[in-house]
């Protein structure tokens, strides 16, 4: 019998128990789109709050902390492989006052390289970095930190600086080590302002300046304190730092996270908390398609009642093709092909299915979540409640045809085993 002969033998058995066969498509339709619709909302999850990690972060940075930083070390650290930059930045450990006119703040000083920062996409909301040692760059919120202590509004509040900040100079004074803030001050000046922060409820007030100041500072400093020597520890370190390497590639930053740390230093990555993250998801998504293989197995027993009943109404057709020499193997794939097409059926019409739930899921959970929460939506954060990659498409697809064509086999042995003078005896 010819392949497209054993098509048309099942095809006509299908037609005539129509409405059977597609209670059984039915049912492997709706398992097989439980299972990706469920499996579904893992991976929505999963890229919603990768989305969200990656978005927030700089995604190249790591991390690395060392109690014993200098710049010898930091020039090391740029010579690495696929290093693109590495920031030293140095925070002021004393107490600081800038002030503008009657506006005065506590904004921290952070001294670093220009050229680093350039090459790690330090951005700036307006103007440019500093070229010379008085020129700085200060945070977005930079304005919101001075104010009038002299000017009280309605509300018992101390009025903000609300000027012109580009171009403008302002005096800035350090604390000595017992906090009293030194006469000796510095005039700097304005030159830019830092974009602002992704995330709504974080501040940016820090002050940026080149490293060349770090001299002046030290000078007007240590003019008042003791500096420390290698034999007095109780004298107090005016800088201390944290340093940042930039990777060229997001794939190179698990690489050198890995070198750093067999070299001793303590380092963190968004590589580790994404690996994490994945870790966590691949249980979760893995445990989806679990829960939903059992709506499959259900279904199953659908297809292997058919497929039983098939066999027992065709006995007297099997006795024919028996008698008539037909391979036992060609009369099992016969049944084979009959449950494998309710399979194949029931999965693309599945996947039909899926997608259109994804889709309307995305467009109408969003409206009734944000209505059940009062809010207006979900802020800067994308949600994404459904994701079906083509990965889940092929797992559901395999688990449900092998299901089938499981459920299949045993009516199709049985069919192979009739015997042909009792198949041929019966009566239709």
């Amino acid at each position: 019998m010819q392949f497209k002969d054993q098509i048309s033998f099942v095809g006509q058995h299908i037609k005539k128990n129509k409405m059977r066969v597609f209670m059984t498509v039915l049912a492997a339709t709706m398992g097989t789109a439980f299972l990706i619709v469920l499996a579904s909302v893992g991976f929505g999850l999963h890229e919603t709050i990768r989305g969200e990690v990656l978005s927030n972060r700089l995604v190249t940075q790591i991390e690395v902390f060392s109690s014993e930083m200098d710049e010898e070390k930091v020039v090391e650290l740029k010579k690495r492989d696929h290093v693109k930059a590495v920031v030293f930045r140095q925070n002021l450990g004393a107490e600081q006052l800038s002030s503008i006119g009657d506006f005065t703040g506590n904004s921290q000083l952070v001294v670093t390289d220009f050229t680093e920062e350039k090459k790690a996409n330090f951005e700036l909301q307006e103007g440019r970095l500093p070229e010379k040692m008085n020129e700085v760059v200060v945070g977005s919120n930079f304005a919101d930190s001075l104010m009038n202590q002299q000017d009280e509004n309605e509300d018992g509040e101390f009025t903000t600086y609300d000027g012109k900040l580009i171009g403008e100079q302002f005096n800035y004074q350090i604390g000595d080590d017992e906090g009293e803030m030194i006469e000796d001050k510095m005039m700097l000046t304005i030159v830019g302002i830092g974009k602002k922060p992704a995330k709504d409820w974080e501040q940016d007030q820090k002050i940026y300046a080149d490293a060349s100041i770090i001299p002046e500072l030290e000078k007007i400093y240590y003019a008042h304190v003791d500096k420390p020597v290698d034999d007095n520890t109780d004298a107090q370190q005016l800088f201390y730092g944290n340093v940042n390497v930039y990777a060229d590639k997001l794939e190179n930053v698990k690489a050198i996270s890995t070198e750093l740390k067999d070299d001793g230093y303590s380092v963190y990555s968004i590589s580790e908390e994404l690996d994490q993250l994945d870790v966590f998801f691949l249980a979760l998504k893995a445990g989806l398609v679990f829960v939903g293989t059992i709506a499959i197995l259900i279904a199953s027993i659908g297809i292997f009642n058919t497929m039983t009943m098939a066999v027992t109404e065709r006995t007297r057709e099997i006795g024919v093709m028996k008698a008539i020499g037909a391979d036992p193997k060609l009369i099992q794939r016969l049944f084979l092909m009959e449950s494998a097409w309710i399979g194949i059926v029931g999965t693309v019409l599945a996947v039909v299915i899926s997608y259109g739930v994804s889709i309307v899921s995305n467009y109408v959970l969003p409206i009734i979540v944000t209505a059940a929460l009062g809010e207006e939506d979900f802020g800067d954060m994308t949600v994404t409640f459904s994701v079906i990659p083509w990965q889940l498409v092929v797992i559901a697809s395999t688990i449900s045809i092998g299901v089938a064509m499981i459920s299949g086999w045993r009516p199709a042995r049985k069919a192979t085993k009739i015997d042909v003078i009792n198949a041929l005896r019966q009566e239709l």
